[in-house]
């Protein structure tokens, strides 16, 4: 049991004083004031479900207008105080897991001397267990009604005050245990997130995919057009990169003979932060041998779908930033060239047009591909209008060198962009299988890029892999981050990632 003096800090505010004597009485009393096991609790949901095990022992005194006395299961719970209240020899506290809340009842002669003692050194914050019966109090409150107590760690720090506590955004996620286990919604919204993610593996498993791991660190950056972050292997004495995508590694093992494939795990990016980025993201890769981006379309409507109904909602009644959202599928599906000629009205066909109305909204174009110009108009009018959801499908090819091109129109790449809100949730090609165009489009590509910039080398051996032959196959890309925040209504990445990236805390 650690509680000398030694390990108190010299200068500690008069709160925390308060809360360091109370440990010292507590350890007084020979009790760990830093707990240890205690098995056989109960979530406090569950226990909360038992409210119908209550029953009335006897018919009470109908003369006096006395109720009958009621009874209910023994139950163990534990978690935190987060609320708390006394009167007379009678305390209330409300107690917190990561299921739900409860109100406890901890009355002198009901728990005894010993235990009355311990409850007089609680505050805010501590971590208790309890045993007692599930009942309610004369008010109706469900409560458990507590028969001994059992201490298990002091909070030597007090909770944000309630009403102005923790608010600010960067302190919350600084100080994300405090936003967890104090701010209404956040425990939960990161609980809906881990369940979205189980829903995803289980859906990609019904459809035979394998889950795999790739490299984190690379060689070449590849499979993405990204600013990398570096690092420095001191053995090999080379430099490597942190994983852009996950694209190249996934597609050699279809070359291997991995027909169903995916990767769920961390990329980094070494670009801004804003309320749709952050440098390091979650993201999901999966392959389908002999499938197309049709195939693609189909798979991405299960995988959203399914993880709406793993959050307990209903597909056709869910809403983001205030506004109604119907998932029920099949989603809608609109050409990039209808879309764009509908939020601009410009003609997708006419280069020129385009051209005058990019430098109107104030676009630089000078050394542009049309097709890149084309292609920042679209990001800069079209994408903030599509509420969908919607697959917009049919992108120009020179904007997609790792996705084949339509029959007959080599113009034109099969590729689609999931949109909802004005956010793109997902991507995904008919993989391009041909190595030497694919060598070519790569070669292009690199023409004039930096040296610090991604894919400024060619991955010589993913073509190398592609001459072996790669199954026709589609593919498809999901940032999970931006489905937990579409699913969860969560308007910045930073909330649905636990740890987004901060300066250094200031000395």
């Amino acid at each position: 049991m650690n509680t000398s003096s030694k390990n108190v800090p010299e200068s500690i505010n008069p709160l925390e004083a308060a809360r360091r004597e109370k440990l010292r009485k507590i350890a007084e009393m020979g009790i760990d004031p830093w707990g240890g096991r205690f098995d056989n609790t109960q979530p406090i949901a569950a226990i909360r479900n038992r409210e119908s095990e209550i029953v009335a022992v006897g018919a009470g005194d109908c003369h006096v207008g006395q109720p009958p006395e009621m009874h209910g299961p023994l139950v163990r719970a534990a978690g935190r105080i987060v609320l708390q209240r006394r009167a007379g020899k009678l305390m209330f506290l409300d107690l917190r897991d990561w299921t739900g809340q409860i109100q406890l009842l901890i009355g002198k002669s009901q728990v005894g001397e010993q235990n009355w003692q311990l409850a007089q050194q609680l505050d805010l914050g501590d971590i208790i267990g309890v045993d007692g019966e599930l009942n309610r109090t004369r008010t109706g409150e469900l409560s458990i009604f507590v028969s001994q107590l059992h201490f298990l760690t002091k909070s030597l720090e007090p909770p944000p005050e309630k009403y102005h506590g923790l608010q600010d955004p960067e302190l919350r996620q600084r100080m994300r245990y405090l936003d967890l286990a104090y701010n209404e919604g956040v425990l939960q919204r990161f609980l809906k997130r881990t369940h979205i993610v189980q829903s995803v593996r289980q859906t990609l498993a019904d459809h035979g995919f394998v889950e795999v791991e790739g490299p984190t660190l690379h060689a070449i950056a590849g499979g993405a057009a990204a600013r990398p972050f570096i690092t420095h292997h001191n053995a090999l004495d080379i430099d490597l990169y942190l994983r852009i995508a996950l694209e190249l590694h996934l597609k050699r093992l279809l070359v291997g003979g991995l027909e169903r494939v995916y990767e769920l795990g961390r990329v980094y990016r070494n670009e801004g932060i804003s309320p749709r980025h952050n440098p390091e993201f979650t993201m999901l890769e999966a392959y389908q041998a002999y499938g197309d981006y049709h195939t693609m379309m189909e798979l991405t409507e299960q995988i959203v779908l399914q993880a709406i109904r793993a959050i307990g909602a209903d597909p056709a009644q869910m809403q983001f930033a205030g506004q109604k959202l119907d998932f029920t599928a099949p989603f809608a599906r609109r050409t990039y060239d209808e879309v764009f000629a509908e939020h601009t009205g410009v003609p997708a066909d006419d280069p020129e047009a385009i051209r005058r109305y990019a430098t109107q909204i104030g676009l630089e174009t000078a050394g542009k591909h049309p097709d890149v110009i084309k292609s920042e108009v679209f990001e800069a009018k079209v994408e903030d209008a599509l509420i969908g959801p919607v697959f917009v499908i049919d992108y120009p090819a020179s904007i997609c060198p790792l996705t084949k091109r339509k029959r007959h129109r080599p113009d034109i790449a099969e590729r689609f962009e999931l949109y909802v809100c004005g956010m793109e949730i997902a991507n995904a090609y008919t993989e391009l299988n041909d190595p030497d165009l694919q060598e070519e489009l790569f070669s292009r590509q690199l023409e004039g890029l930096p040296e610090e910039q991604s894919m400024a080398r060619m991955d010589r051996d993913f073509i190398r892999a592609l001459r072996h032959g790669m199954p026709p196959a589609g593919g498809l890309g999901i940032g999970i981050d931006r489905l937990v925040m579409l699913l969860t209504d969560t308007p910045t990445i930073r909330d649905v990632i636990l740890f987004p990236l901060l300066r250094p805390e200031a000395q």
